[in-house]
């Protein structure tokens, strides 16, 4: 299997941005368990809980709203 795809400078750039964002959400994801274990000690599963809850509602329920608003802008805001 070649990796020809990857010739493509703007693929190449747009795959590596893509790469960097998913270790970046994996360092949050981390950073937020140790922060919750330093705050709450015994009880961090709830504050995880609590945060990754509230992660996926911005995720699931404000991002569409936003977009829907920001499509409805002037494309020369954009």
């Amino acid at each position: 299997m070649t990796l020809s795809v990857l010739r493509n400078v703007t693929y190449r750039r747009l795959f590596a941005a893509q790469i960097v964002a998913l270790i970046g959400t994996g360092l949050l994801t981390v950073a937020l368990g140790l922060l919750a274990y330093d705050l709450a000690g015994q009880n961090a599963g709830a504050v995880l809980g609590t945060a990754l809850t509230i992660k996926m509602l911005a995720y699931v329920g404000l991002a569409p709203v936003i977009n829907a608003l920001v499509a409805r802008l002037p494309k020369s805001l954009c």
